[in-house]
């Protein structure tokens, strides 16, 4: 079992907060497949605060979602502590999660996200306030750096714990990278031995024997898998597998793939109504299909999808016609 404050995790393969993927009906289906903790889509600290409902909605968890973390993000030290103290309340997540790598555009001209790297004292400040803020665990996900002239990971991953994170997860790209290129499983290695608290090493974790590499070479106590997990929840279910020493399952059937996603977008529509789930099912439903022969045609339909009738049908086509 991996610590993180009083919170008990085990060893193994979590997935990543992701905006637009990891929401609640997403992170459920790779909770009950494997994961070993979630975390909810990023929140802007000031959006929760002035009371955005639709903000609210994004931190909206599982009962049996446990363990799970809330993520925030924001630049300003006062506001993101009021933000904790209402994510925590609003969720019942188990950790507070702060976002000090996302490298969109939008977020970090407004000196969020991965811009927090270029101002460590600030992002230090910010940990401070929240922590004190709160008493469930706090944790940071940051990158390597901002660019590849400024790769500080080492020295911020002191930052984050002299300030009270009791862990922190390390994207292995710089900003400027965005996704493209290799992850640095060296640069998350050095993280791991400068600081005395759990890290949980992210990025290029596509299979089971990825995630079992990165933990032998970096040395790191958990995994966090984003892009991996796209279309293929299954991939926990195997880390944990093979982590476990055990024989390596099969993906299922494309069927039972298949019938699992239109379950995961009637999950949604449950609790978010049609026309909402329907409009994430247009991007996660094709992922479902990627790799799969023949399935060009399926997934245009599938990105236009506007009822919950037309995604059982073309449902139904699939499994006719490619499985």
């Amino acid at each position: 079992m991996v610590r993180i404050g009083n919170v008990e995790i085990e060893e193994g393969l979590c997935l990543a907060p992701m905006a637009g993927v990891s929401d609640f009906a997403f992170r459920a289906v790779c909770g009950t497949l494997g994961a070993v903790m979630t975390t909810t889509e990023m929140v802007s600290a000031r959006a929760l605060v002035y009371k955005d409902e639709k903000t609210k909605a994004l931190l909206s968890i599982s009962p049996g979602e446990h363990p799970c973390a809330a993520q925030i993000f924001g630049h300003e030290p006062e506001i993101m502590a009021e933000a904790a103290r209402m994510a925590l309340d609003i969720s019942g997540a188990d950790i507070l999660d702060i976002n000090m790598g996302c490298p969109v555009g939008k977020i970090v001209k407004s000196g969020d996200g991965s811009a927090l790297m270029k101002d460590p004292e600030l992002a230090g400040r910010i940990i401070e306030a929240v922590v004190c803020a709160v008493s469930a665990p706090v944790t940071v996900k940051f990158r390597k750096g901002w660019d590849g002239g400024s790769v500080n990971a080492v020295d911020f991953a002191r930052i984050c714990r002299q300030a009270g994170a009791a862990a922190i997860t390390v994207h292995g790209r710089t900003r400027a990278q965005m996704y493209s290129g290799r992850a640095d499983w060296d640069t998350i290695r050095q993280v791991r031995q400068a600081v005395d608290i759990p890290v949980i090493a992210n990025g290029d974790i596509f299979t089971p024997q990825d995630a079992a590499h990165i933990l032998r070479y970096t040395g790191c106590e958990l995994a966090m898998a984003g892009r991996g997990s796209f279309g293929n929840p299954w991939l926990f279910q195997q880390a944990k597998a093979l982590l476990a020493g055990r024989h390596v399952p099969e993906l299922p059937p494309l069927a039972e793939r298949i019938d699992l996603a239109v379950g995961q977008i009637e999950a949604l529509a449950e609790r978010f109504g049609e026309r909402a789930a329907c409009l994430e099912a247009r991007h996660h439903m094709p992922w479902y299909l990627h790799g799969v022969a023949h399935s060009g045609v399926y997934r245009q339909q599938l990105v236009h999808i506007e009822t919950l009738e037309q995604l059982r049908k073309t449902a139904r086509d699939i499994k006719r016609d490619l499985a």
